[in-house]
């Protein structure tokens, strides 16, 4: 009967006597000594059920020997979803996931501190607190307004490093997505290919923050690149550019997000 032996094995585990079992299970002490001596008849499963839940273990367990699986967690509907979507990423995608979830447990545990902020030399006087000098009015009635534009391009490709004395005043139509800009960039590379191509000028929003996925102007060591965020790492739009990652740079900084760019005239 090796139930009695599973029961004997848990209750010693725990440390509880027969008289601590019989008083959790409501089973008469007698009753309860026939039991685990072997010598009752014909033992009521519901005696069984008591055991087990006084025991805090599986009733396939006691009966029969079957382990319970202890990885057998209750996910919650996001978490579920969570799942499901990351079980439909290929490997790259999977990795750069993981990455993101490492970073963010290094965060929870203080082993890293919070990135730099933004870098200084994308820093033009922002936008908004000059509309109204920036605002001009062409001769077919249509509202215009200026940006800062950095002529020297930062990369789509490899990285070159970005001058802040390199910039211009160029005239802009006035929409909502130009006055969301602080400043214009051009670019050059063909990595963020076929979406973004050498030359584009990109409508560029200040900010020291990007979400995962979005597009944004990071400066790593010095050099500046148009890239998509993806957590620990940065990523290209054309496949034939491998990932950069942001480990292997001691001074890594966004500069902004990318919101747009301007037509080709």
């Amino acid at each position: 009967m090796d139930y009695i032996k599973r029961i004997k094995k848990i209750k010693s585990e725990k440390k509880m006597t027969n008289d601590e079992l019989a008083e959790r299970t409501g089973i008469p002490g007698g009753t309860l000594s026939k039991i685990l001596a072997g010598i009752s008849e014909s033992p009521k499963l519901s005696n069984f059920v008591a055991i087990c839940e006084a025991l805090n273990c599986s009733l396939d367990y006691i009966m029969y020997g079957i382990e319970e699986n202890s990885n057998n967690y209750t996910l919650d509907e996001e978490e579920i979803d969570l799942v499901e979507r990351f079980r439909t990423l290929d490997n790259r995608g999977k990795d750069t996931v993981m990455g993101v979830l490492e970073r963010e447990e290094a965060y929870a545990r203080g082993e890293v501190k919070t990135p730099a902020k933004r870098a200084r030399i994308l820093t033009p006087e922002p936008l908004r607190s000059r509309l109204a000098a920036a605002y001009e009015s062409s001769d077919n009635g249509f509202k215009r307004l200026t940006l800062p534009l950095y002529d020297l391009p930062v990369s789509a490709g490899v990285g070159v490093a970005l001058d802040e004395e390199s910039t211009e005043e160029i005239t802009v139509s006035d929409n909502s997505r130009t006055r969301e800009a602080d400043f214009a960039l051009r670019i050059s590379g063909n990595s963020m290919e076929p979406r973004y191509r050498d030359g584009d000028i990109l409508l560029v929003q200040e900010t020291d923050t990007l979400e995962f996925g979005e597009l944004g102007i990071f400066i790593l060591d010095g050099s500046g690149f148009f890239k998509v965020f993806g957590g620990d790492r940065l990523y290209s739009l054309n496949p034939e550019y491998g990932d950069i990652l942001l480990k292997d740079f001691e001074d890594a900084r966004i500069a902004g997000r990318v919101i747009g760019k301007l037509k080709k005239r």
